[in-house]
């Protein structure tokens, strides 16, 4: 999964459960950005690249997002 495939996969979950999501690009250096759900944030490396399970983990966990919600979206 990269970072684009991830941001859909949230805004999706927000779309579902009425939580608003913004995703910043600018907010961060280089290619890095920031994701906003609700009032929570994670950082989204390049999102061109790929994502391993263990920083996708940490990302939702950032979000307050269950695994098993995220895989089911």
């Amino acid at each position: 999964m990269n970072g684009n495939e991830f941001i859909c996969k949230v805004r999706r979950l927000a779309r579902r459960d009425g939580v608003a999501v913004v995703h910043e690009a600018a907010k961060g250096k280089g290619s890095h950005g920031r994701l906003y759900y609700a009032s929570r944030f994670t950082t989204i490396k390049d999102p061109r690249k790929e994502i391993g399970i263990g920083l996708r983990n940490k990302m939702l966990r950032d979000l307050g997002i269950d695994v098993r919600d995220f895989t089911r979206a």
